[in-house]
């Protein structure tokens, strides 16, 4: 065997451990784009409402979040056409989907864990939660390091009766409500009364929570049921979010940023 001199094996070695260094977790993956499995939303059902929450203030971190370059929903496509088939479900009904989250980057989620370690921020406590302790954040499951949104085929959704109104504009320091709030006092969104908004965290977001009862139930049943019979899965603690099994990425968590430049143009 020919054995290389002590200089080359040395640089060898070297540029081997930087190439570990800069190699990406298992399960992440950092790219600049999407697969090309991911689509934007719209160019399968342009008919879902898409209000996008965390490219705006309007969240509980007070800005808009990391990664969230354009308010569009980019999903998997599997997980977008299940989508259509509920929503033709809903409309002859006098209802439309609308989505608040769909495909989350990685960096995002980091953006979160980022502000719920910073405990000295409490913009929107009055708002998302008025109960909850920041050091709980973690612990109660609220927040973590890792999301379901960024395997791509999980969304956070909420049903409107038609004709759809308008949700205005949320201002940046305006008076705060409690999201569990009734839904007259609430920030105005355009949902069907769910019992709390949207990313309330408290328990009363949990989809069966007996104390929510009479229409709130019933329209979180109808959200739930649509979307069930079409294969996807409830998480228990949040009446908004649902994953479409089987999921095309169980394992891989993306970064890519939502936008339409992430997607293939196909999409």
């Amino acid at each position: 065997m020919t054995r290389l001199p002590v200089a080359v094996r040395g640089l060898m070695t070297a540029l081997a451990m930087l190439l570990a260094a800069s190699a990406p977790a298992v399960g992440s993956t950092p790219e600049a784009g999407a697969p090309e499995d991911f689509v934007a939303l719209r160019s399968v059902d342009p008919t879902i409402i898409q209000e996008m929450r965390y490219f705006t203030p309007h969240n509980f971190v007070g800005e808009p979040i990391d990664g969230y370059e354009q308010p569009i929903c980019i999903l998997t496509r599997p997980a977008a056409e299940a989508l259509h088939q509920a929503q033709l479900k809903l409309r002859p009904q006098g209802y439309t989907l609308k989505v608040y989250d769909c495909y989350r980057p990685q960096r995002a989620v980091d953006h979160f864990v980022r502000w719920a370690e910073d405990l000295d921020d409490q913009t929107m406590k009055g708002e998302f939660y008025p109960d909850v302790d920041k050091t709980r954040l973690f612990e109660d499951g609220y927040i973590a390091e890792k999301s379901g949104h960024s395997r791509g085929s999980t969304m956070d959704l909420t049903i409107v009766k038609l004709p759809a109104k308008p949700t205005r504009p949320y201002v940046p320091g305006e008076p705060l409500v409690s999201c569990y709030a009734p839904q007259s006092e609430r920030f105005p969104d355009n949902s069907v009364d769910m019992g709390t908004g949207y990313d309330c965290f408290d328990t009363l977001s949990h989809t069966l929570d007996p104390r929510i009862q009479g229409e709130q139930r019933a329209n979180r049943l109808l959200l739930k049921g649509t979307l069930e019979t079409l294969g996807f899965v409830n998480l228990a603690e949040e009446w908004w979010h649902f994953t479409f099994k089987p999921e095309l990425y169980p394992d891989t968590y993306f970064d890519f940023p939502v936008s339409a430049s992430s997607l293939t143009p196909a999409s």
